[in-house]
Parts: C-alpha cells; structure tokens; sequence
C-alpha cells in the first residue's frame, strides 16, 4: 500500500503539465504512474503541421478570451463557461510550454504569429511542425525529472476506487505489466490522463501503443458528456499517420487494389465527372481533412467513396505520388487549388516533387518509417482520429459527479460538435492548470481514514482474488479484434440504427463473457490485455449507447453521418442506402450526459448548454474573492 496526496494517472502533455504545475505550486505529494513516458498519443503522434491553438498574440488583430470562447462553442454541445476558462487560460499555458523551450516560433520583435486552422475565422494557430505535441512531451518530461517528481512506469490502471458512497475517488489499483504484481495507491486526489479511446477501433490513427482508459473512470461511476461525438480522417495504415495538409493539396492518385495488391484502378474517377473536378474535391480534402457531415455533398464525399472501396468491396486504397496521370491539366483545375499551387512554387511534374517543394520533412516522416514514396504506394483508410466527448467535468475540471477526480487532456469532454483544430492541445494544457490549481487551494488535507480505505481494499482484494483463482478460458487476442472490428463497422463515422443496436447486442454478450472468465494462468502480457479488453469493452458499451441516442435525436453532424431509408440521397451513383439523415440543429443547444445507472447500465439524459459568460467584473471584487479563495467555490458555474 502507498499514499499520496495527488496520483497522476497518465503521462502525456496533460499528465505531465498538471505534475509539473502542481509541484511549482508547493504539492510535492505526489506521484505519476504511466504505461511509459514514452507511451500513449501525445509522444508519437503528429500531422502535416501539427496545431497548438492559443488566443491571438500578433499583430493588429483583436482578439479576447469571450471572442475566442465563442469561436470554441460555435459548432454546439459545448458549455460557454468550460470554453471561456479554455480561452483564457490560452496564453498562460502556452507561455509556460515557452518556457520550457517548446519551440514555437516568433519574430524579431518577440510576437508569436498564427494561422487559420479549421473552424478558426482568425490567425490563432501555431505549431513547431509535425510533432507538436512530441516536443512539448519532451520539455514536460525534462522539467518532470529536473523536479525530481515520483514516476512509476510500465503501470496499468485496472481499477479507480471510490468510497463506499460512490460519491469520490479514494485511490487506485495498477498491474506491473512487467511481473503481473498488483500495487494499490490511496490518494487524495487523482488526476486522470489517459487519453482517448484509441484501442477499441480497428481503423484507427491512435498510436498502437495507445489504448485509452476511460473505461475504468466509467466503471468507477464517472458521467461523461457528449461520447458519440468524434472525429475521423483519412489516415496511413502500415505507419499510422494523419494524411492532411499537404499530403491531400499536392494532389496525388487515388489508386484502389485487390487484397494482394493487383488489380489497380483508380476508383475515385467513376463519380467525378472531369479528372479536374475530382483533384479540385481531393485538393479541398487537404483543407477539410476530417469527415465532416456539413461537406456531405463536398469534400467528405472522398471519405465515403474511400470507406466503399474498403470496408464494402473489401478492397485497399493507397495514396501513390510517383506520377500524375496523363488527362491532369492544371490549367482546368479551379481557381483555389491553382492559385494555392502557383503561390507555393509547386508547379511540378509528380505529387512527390510538389510535396518536397511544399512539405519535404512529409516525406522524409514516411522514409524513416519504412515507406519510401518514391518507390511505393501508401495504404490508406478511414480512421478514429479524436474523440470530442469524454468525462464530464466541472470549472475547475473535477469530475461532476465523482470528487476529487479530475479528467483532463482528452479523457476530458470540453469539446462539442465540432472544434478549431489544435485547440485539444491547448484543451489538456488548460485542465493541467486547473486541477493543479485547485488541489493547491483546497484538496490538500487528508480527509479519508486508513479504516476507509483499508475496508475499500479489502473488498476489492476479495474480488479480484476469485478472479486470479480461476483459470481464463478466452483469447485476449480475439476478443480485441472482435471489439475493434465492432466499433469500426457500427460506430465510426458512417452509422444507422440497426448496426448500432445489432453491436449492442453483440458488446453486451461480450462483457458479459469477459467478466465472468478468470485470470489465472495468464503471463503479465496477457493479464494485461485481458485487463485492457474489460476496460475497452465497458466503455464500448457507454458509446455505442450514447451514438444510439444521438441517432434517435439528432441525425447527422460533426464527425458522423446517419443513413436512413427516409434520408437525402448524397450522390447519384451511389448505392439506395446511401441516403444522409439530416440535423435536428436545435439539439445543439444540448449537452448529451451520460452515467451508470442504478442497475449498472448506462443512464442517458440532456443538458441545456450554460452560454458564454458575458463578463464585467469590477477589479476590487475580483481580487478580494481572490485573496479569500471565494473564487474556487464549488466549481460550477455562477
């Protein structure tokens, strides 16, 4: 048994900053246990430039936390207030990556310049290349070890546990998935980083290596807001990689093959009327890279004639930028796509010249992996990219249900419908300080009792001990694949009513099956993934519930499509089926709630989304609730 003040539970950007932010501010109790510092999505993912999103900080355009707090709420099913906190706390947390030598760039008179991103109407963006998110791992790792802060690696979360009420987290539960020996951590508090669902989707652009937990915090009794909101895009499959940006605008060959490789054909040309019409729809792709149901006729019809090929004919689609074919005449490609090219110098015979013209570290990214681009196509499909929803948090990011549990990074579910892109960067940054900053001011008493705790333990003991006693019966390696090829086929981006209820039947038969089968015998590694099945299946559970509902009240939007028989049709030569049911629009208004019910299952219900805060506040009030602690009240919103 170990004690501490604070268990940070997850070690990416989000992790790692709210150890850090917590160790500066005089909590030196505490400790963070992880997979690996070099594990999870922030430390091994990227994209064509990866986006950190900030308040505006250049030049004359204006800008201010509540314009920018809109500009994060605008797509719907967002809290204002949550927004506003993610806007204001914007520049402080960048400064601080800064700081730490994050080397975002700036120009000679120290102003840090931005671009548009998606969803963005001003220059807020900024990045230090592909790996964004890797380098501000680094700096946060560095200053995590120069601060000397505890980390235990190679830990898997199995279980949170809470009091006997239900009502907060007491500490939790990890497997050595070195050794197979079980370790119990109480804790005041726990700042849960895990990450977002990325090992329950087949099609993913999740890290291997990254999993996601948010399975456990569902179990443990968190409510959750907005699941069945995510985000997918075309991505690579052998090197698992967004294909955006300038892998779409340099316009290379859709090229489709049978299961080993032959048969090639270009499959995008039987629903383009001219090859112009069809590179100006793959061009716009670069700008548009997620599915989005609003460019449903438009850009995101690439993703679906790209999932037809794939997962309907059972075929492979590859990206090959070794040449341009022979009718590719630029002069007839539409004004955007040539002005964007000519202004680019990419005025070049091949998509691989033009790519090493516009973007030659892309290339260099997919070498280093193995792929050569002048030398081979690159397999693609699409993918599970990010997750919008994830658990419900108040002002200060403390669970709303479960205290002294705070979600932050992408387990936590600020976001909505839609969001500016590079704003989850910022999003972890900002709930990092948050937590930090109100464990500081209010949870650093002991308030739960050895008895409690040792009574919680035991009953947890007794549990797993029957479990470890009877010997495991199922494959771990065939009840992941069959979760995984459940949620790419009934929960991603294209959906209808009757896969998603044929999936529910087929999850609940299948936790059913895992929680009643054993653990003894299994080596550590396969402990370890039976572990992970249980959390991945629970929570599979609670999002196919949630897309269920969003089907029934909502239709289409953001990262999703719904078909159905009474449906618009979205291209003519596309399949009957092939008919979009349309928004209910007045449902963004709402934030979807999601929670265990009182007999286990997952209770659904909506939540009128709090507007952006419309703020004049006067100075000496501000500051006198400030130097009181008023302002940390009870995390809701006044």
């Amino acid at each position: 048994m170990n004690k501490v003040n604070t268990l940070i539970i997850g070690s990416g950007a989000a992790g790692l900053a709210a150890a850090v932010r917590l160790h500066a501010q005089n909590v030196h109790d505490i400790a963070i246990f992880t997979e690996g510092l070099k594990m999870g999505t922030s430390i091994n993912t990227g994209s064509d430039k990866q986006t950190y999103y900030k308040l505006g900080m250049y030049g004359t355009e204006g800008d201010s936390p509540c314009m920018m707090a809109k500009d994060l709420s605008a797509g719907g099913a967002v809290l204002g207030d949550l927004a506003l906190v993610e806007a204001s706390l914007s520049p402080l947390a960048f400064h601080h990556l800064v700081s730490l030598g994050v080397p975002f760039p700036h120009d000679v008179y120290g102003q840090y310049a931005g671009y548009k991103t998606d969803h963005d109407p001003k220059r807020r963006a900024t990045s230090c290349g592909p790996y964004t998110s890797r380098d501000m791992c680094r700096a946060l790792i560095d200053e995590v070890q120069r601060r000397g802060i505890h980390v235990e690696e190679h830990r898997l979360c199995h279980k949170l546990l809470t009091d006997k009420a239900g009502t907060r987290v007491i500490g939790a539960v990890f497997l050595d998935m070195e050794t197979g020996k079980w370790k119990a951590v109480q804790a005041e508090n726990v700042i849960f980083a895990t990450g977002g669902p990325g090992g329950m989707y087949a099609a993913s652009v999740y890290p291997k290596v990254h999993n996601g937990g948010i399975g456990i915090a569902l179990e443990a009794g968190a409510k959750a807001y907005n699941l069945a909101e995510s985000q997918f895009g075309l991505a690579s499959i052998k090197f698992r990689w967004n294909v955006s940006g300038s892998y779409m605008q340099v316009l290379p060959r859709f090229v489709s093959t049978d299961q080993d490789g032959n048969d090639e054909r270009e499959f995008l040309r039987e629903y383009f009327a001219t090859p112009a019409e069809m590179y100006d729809a793959i061009f716009l792709k670069g700008y548009q890279w997620p599915f989005s149901a609003g460019h449903v006729p438009g850009s995101s019809l690439i993703d679906i004639f790209t999932y037809i090929e794939t997962v309907e004919r059972g075929r492979r689609v590859w990206l090959d930028y070794r040449s341009d074919p022979a009718d590719l005449e630029f002069n007839a490609l539409n004004e955007e796509t040539r002005t964007y090219l000519e202004r680019s110098g990419a005025w070049e015979s091949t998509p691989l010249k033009r790519l090493e013209l516009m973007n030659a570290p892309a290339i260099e990214l997919y070498r280093r992996y193995g792929i050569p681009l002048d030398k081979e196509m690159l397999e693609i499909a699409v993918c599970a990219q990010h997750n919008n929803g994830g658990l419900a948090g108040n002002l200060w990011w403390e669970s709303i249900n479960l205290k002294h549990l705070f979600p932050i990074g992408e387990v936590n579910g600020s976001h909505g419908v839609t969001r500016p892109g590079g704003s989850a960067l910022n999003a972890g940054q900002v709930g990092a300080f948050r937590a930090a900053e109100f464990i500081a001011a209010k949870y650093q008493d002991d308030t739960v009792s050895v008895e409690e705790y040792a009574a919680v333990m035991a009953e947890e003991h007794a549990k797993r001990f029957v479990q470890l006693e009877k010997t495991a019966q199922l494959n771990w390696k065939e009840e992941r694949l069959a979760l995984q090829q459940r949620m790419s086929k009934a929960g991603a981006f294209v959906r209808s009513a009757s896969e998603v209820e044929a999936a529910l039947n087929e999850v609940y038969k299948q936790y059913d099956a895992l929680s009643a089968d054993g653990l003894g015998g299994l080596t550590p590694k396969e402990l370890t993934e039976t572990l992970r099945n249980l959390h991945l299946c629970y929570a599979q559970i609670y999002y196919l519930e949630c897309i269920l509902m969003q089907i029934d009240y909502i239709g289409s939007r953001g990262g999703s499509m719904v078909l159905a028989d009474d449906g618009k049709p979205i291209h003519p030569l596309l399949a009957e089926k092939w008919k979009i049911q349309e928004e209910k629009k007045e449902m963004r208004d709402c934030v979807m709630v999601c929670g265990r019910g009182e007999n286990g299952l997952p209770v659904i219900a909506w939540e009128k989304c709090r507007p952006v805060p419309e703020c004049d506040g006067w100075f000496e009030t501000i500051w006198k609730e400030f130097r009181t602690g008023d302002v940390y009240g009870t995390g809701e919103a006044k």
